[in-house]
């Protein structure tokens, strides 16, 4: 698991929610390893968009704000 075990203090209640049960403790693991292919924009970017708690991912929104995008034509968005 790349991003390891979730915790509480990194996801408050994840503990109880319906399908939680007791997992092994895995290490998150060091993305940029995982895809040494993407530049360090897109490493940033794919840490913001992988978080355990849903309420701390990047919107959709900022992600096409993020400096990966920032060489795309956008005046079609």
């Amino acid at each position: 698991m790349i991003l390891g075990t979730p915790t509480e203090e990194q996801w408050p209640g994840v503990t109880s929610l319906r399908d939680w049960h007791t997992y092994p403790k895995w290490e998150p693991q060091n993305l940029a390893g995982t895809v040494p292919n993407l530049e360090s924009d897109g490493v940033d970017l794919l840490t913001k968009m992988l978080k355990h708690n849903p309420a701390e991912r990047i919107s959709a929104k900022a992600a096409l704000d993020h400096p990966y995008f920032d060489s795309l034509d956008k005046s079609q968005y």
